[in-house]
């Protein structure tokens, strides 16, 4: 293999690109790209070890898993704890808690996200631009711990700074946070204030790469800065869009445990109790086979939204994933 490399090599000093065999070809390219190759192998084995290699763990979804024993001296049970989870009662409530979370996240942050970027560019002053671009991705840098703190402190019945305005509208004198009715919107509400700026970065660069020569045709044609927006803005940033759209769509099962947790309380289980809080709580009740068990379940049904997204966009648009 050395002696074949070697004379490769040699072999490649002498012959132009058209005359190269492939095995030549990968040769050269190698020998040109091998430092872009090394900078590229701490973040190989990083996803080879962390994602990959921790695969093999969710083989214990269909074992009695017990850590004492190990993967391999765990007794197979097949599809034990997925028919527990499905002949649970509570099954049904916690998929429909998880996917209308993440469907109202969807329809209403996902274009609002898309408003913000719009109006954000028409700022024309680029140090109020700038600054406005800053001040609003910055919460997206705070943990979730403070960011709900800073919630029940601002909706406190007592005094908070929120529950105040909103009695001047007659709102009643609760604890939102006891009431199940109030979490979604809380949930929703507090994701697009902390995610909005930070969402909106990626249509700032797309918006960045339309050339000016179009709205300036667009203006010498009589268009308005509506019909602007409809017929340049929105189709140059489309492809973006669409990518966006499909990732999105792929986590409509994968509501973040952290933030769930953080703001449920026994008065709120029927609307915040969510696929990952439970199971984390299963964790914590050492089910970790039957916990494994919901998360593949988990994981298989936001593959099949992702790929059901990118059927559609690839089959109504140009742009897909694959």
């Amino acid at each position: 293999m050395d002696n074949l490399l070697s004379n490769s090599l040699n072999k490649l000093k002498y012959k132009p690109p058209y005359l190269r065999t492939p095995f030549e070809a990968s040769v050269y390219k190698f020998k040109n790209s091998y430092q872009l190759l090394i900078l590229f192998l701490p973040c190989f084995l990083y996803y080879v070890l962390f994602a990959y290699v921790p695969i093999w763990g969710l083989s214990i979804a269909f074992k009695d898993y017990k850590p004492f024993v190990g993967f391999a001296g765990s007794n197979w049970v097949q599809f034990k704890h997925f028919d527990r989870f499905f002949s649970d009662p509570n099954s049904f409530k916690l998929i429909k808690n998880t996917f209308l979370l993440s469907f109202y996240d969807l329809i209403i942050a996902f274009p609002f996200t898309i408003v913000f970027a719009l109006v954000v560019n028409e700022i024309k002053q680029p140090r109020l631009k700038k600054t406005f671009q800053t001040v609003t991705y910055m919460p997206h840098f705070i943990s979730v711990v403070v960011i709900v703190g800073i919630l029940r402190n601002f909706l406190n019945p007592g005094g908070g700074l929120l529950f105040n305005f909103l009695q001047l509208f007659g709102f009643p004198k609760i604890d939102m946070f006891s009431y199940a009715n109030y979490f979604r919107p809380l949930y929703i509400g507090s994701g697009i204030w902390q995610g909005t700026g930070w969402g909106a970065i990626i249509y700032y660069a797309a918006l960045s790469g339309i050339s000016p020569e179009l709205y300036e045709s667009a203006v010498i044609d009589g268009a308005n800065k509506f019909k602007q927006i409809i017929y340049i803005t929105l189709p140059s940033i489309m492809p973006t869009i669409v990518i966006m759209f499909i990732l999105r769509t792929g986590s409509l099962l994968s509501v973040g445990f952290d933030k769930a947790y953080l703001m449920q309380s026994p008065a709120t289980l029927s609307t915040s109790e969510v696929i990952s809080t439970y199971i984390y709580k299963g964790l914590v009740g050492n089910q970790l086979s039957y916990s494994a068990a919901v998360g593949v379940f988990n994981s298989f049904v936001n593959l099949f939204f992702i790929l059901a997204a990118n059927f559609g966009a690839n089959k109504f648009t140009e742009t897909s994933l694959f």
